[in-house]
């Protein structure tokens, strides 16, 4: 671009944007058959790994309290090891609705020092969210080193919610899974550990959830008519899940699946398995 004359100049940009601009909005929109390398193909063998979980594992309330103080223990030395200020943390946390990731996410807060993390928690996207690439919302929560972020719910309700209930596009929620991965790997090069928890309960065992839910006064918040209206589509969210599993589970962000029909055991899965990550993290 000739730069020598103020006036010259100023009219070669404005007439080049104006040019890219007009371009753009008069190109027709493109469909899914115009965006071929979007559309990855389905898993090869459909193998369901949620069925495949016995969820209702044994803990006694009195081992219980003796796994967690462990478990607690030791991802609480974890972070306040010298070498932690070197690393940071995301625990990602999805399941069932009602398979107790909040209680989960209370007995890991236990451990940690109150000023070292944050829990964020994801809902629909607000109008601001909705005018950004969807990634772009999680970006700003990432924690600097020495710090851990727990993420109730996350990104992956692209290829959750958004897929089942259509607010994304097919060749959009499938093109999320490689996206997610290199989100997920510049992460993990920044030296991010990213703990990823599936809490799955079974069918009947959450309808016990609701039902207890809608008797007791202090848990009626908790329970909605969308929660009703989500168990109809139980089979298109297993599927949903499997896939995801099939398709981000990394060696640099594994999914950890917590069989969570007894939530003393799910807790304390949760918890030595973040403790497991982070102490490896620091042996590097």
């Amino acid at each position: 671009m000739p730069a020598a004359d103020d006036r010259y100049r100023a009219l070669f940009v404005g007439r080049h944007l104006l040019g890219t601009l007009r371009a753009r909005l008069d190109a027709p929109k493109p469909t899914p058959a115009a965006t071929p390398a979007v559309a990855a193909p389905a898993p090869p063998d459909k193998v369901n790994v949620i069925r495949a979980l016995t969820l209702k594992q044994e803990l006694s309330r009195e081992d219980y309290e003796t796994a967690l103080m462990e478990a607690q223990g030791r991802l609480a030395r974890a972070t306040r090891h010298k070498r932690y200020g070197k690393i940071s943390v995301i625990a990602v946390f999805e399941g069932n609705d009602a398979a107790g990731k909040g209680g989960a996410i209370r007995r890991l807060g236990a451990a940690l020092d109150p000023r070292a993390y944050r829990i964020v928690p994801v809902a629909a996207p607000s109008e601001e969210e909705r005018a950004q690439p969807y990634l772009w919302r999680f970006w700003r929560h990432v924690p600097r080193p020495g710090r851990l972020v727990v993420f109730d719910r996350s990104w992956y309700g692209r290829v959750l919610v958004e897929r089942v209930e259509g607010f994304a596009a097919e060749h959009d929620w499938r093109r999320a899974y490689a996206e997610i991965n290199d989100f997920e790997e510049q992460l993990a090069g920044h030296g991010a550990v990213v703990a990823k928890f599936w809490l799955a309960i079974s069918k009947d065992e959450q309808q016990r959830r609701f039902k207890e839910r809608e008797a007791t006064p202090f848990k009626q918040h908790k329970i909605t008519a969308e929660d009703w209206r989500n168990r109809e589509k139980w089979d298109a969210y297993e599927e949903a899940v499997c896939e995801m599993v099939e398709r981000t589970s990394t060696g640099i962000a594994p999914w950890t699946l917590v069989e969570a029909d007894n939530k003393l055991h799910s807790r304390v899965k949760v918890i030595r398995t973040l403790a497991d990550m982070v102490e490896e993290a620091l042996k590097r």
